[in-house]
């Protein structure tokens, strides 16, 4: 079976160009089953009901990171949605869920765990390696296939969940940066890794913002705000998972770039 996950969604021309493209890419790579993360789409920064279900309308699952309760009336907008999945390293008192099971079209369940990074983040998290090993104690022995998205900055803290989860989880995607690495592959236990999936946002931008505003934030070390750029040529980084149903475990993970103008 195939898989589709997409990188961080920038702003309304990512959610455009998510619309148009994950359908016509779900049929290129014959994927049952799409993850979006959406952690930007609402003007550049968290979400908003409304975008949740624009990008529902394409993906079945749409997990977040750092940025989940940037938008003021989330925390109650989440709990009208079952298919979002927050980090679950956050506190329980936080409204909507770490992670939750779905069906999988071509048999059995799939689950889907979201996690934030310690390392450059934010310290209110707490050890994404804990927490991950708990919530898979919990998980009945029937789900084979476990998708992780670990919303991080540095490359080590990734790769150390995936070296950690490998033979646990089909697939630990790194999410954060914007910027698709180069070192997608399946570690020898099953798991298929990759440091960062990158971004549907902006081709001419940086990390979806404006280029003139971000320059002038470097140059002059004063806060700046940073427009998202929402037209034009937008690319949808994102990765294809091929794994076996009854055993979870990747064959293969290919990393690709699309773009489309809207």
């Amino acid at each position: 079976m195939n898989l589709i996950f997409l990188g961080d969604v920038v702003g309304k021309g990512g959610r455009n160009a998510v619309k148009a493209l994950l359908p016509e890419l779900r049929r290129e790579y014959n994927a049952q089953f799409a993850i979006v993360n959406g952690e930007n789409s609402a003007a550049g920064n968290g979400m908003t009901g409304s975008c949740v279900k624009e990008l529902l309308e394409v993906a079945d699952v749409v997990t977040c990171g750092d940025h989940v309760w940037d938008q003021k009336g989330f925390e109650n907008e989440i709990q009208l949605y079952p298919q979002v999945i927050r980090p679950a390293n956050l506190s329980t008192l936080q409204p909507g869920k770490g992670y939750s099971v779905f069906r999988n079209p071509a048999g059995g369940e799939i689950a889907v765990i979201a996690l934030m990074g310690k390392v450059f983040m934010r310290d209110s998290a707490y050890c994404p390696f804990e927490t991950v090993e708990n919530i898979l104690a919990k998980l009945p022995s029937t789900i084979k296939t476990i998708v992780v998205d670990f919303h991080a900055e540095a490359s080590s803290e990734k790769l150390a969940m995936g070296r950690f989860l490998d033979g646990k989880v089909t697939a630990v995607l790194g999410t954060h940066t914007h910027v698709q690495t180069a070192d997608a592959k399946v570690f020898p236990g099953g798991t298929a890794v990759i440091s960062d999936t990158g971004m549907c946002g902006a081709e001419y931008s940086i990390l979806g913002r404006e280029v003139p505003a971000v320059l002038k934030k470097f140059r002059t070390g004063m806060a700046t705000r940073l427009p998202v750029v929402e037209k034009g040529d937008i690319r949808v980084d994102g990765v294809c998972v091929t794994f076996d149903v009854h055993t979870g475990r990747a064959s293969d993970i290919t990393p690709f770039s699309r773009i489309v103008n809207v």
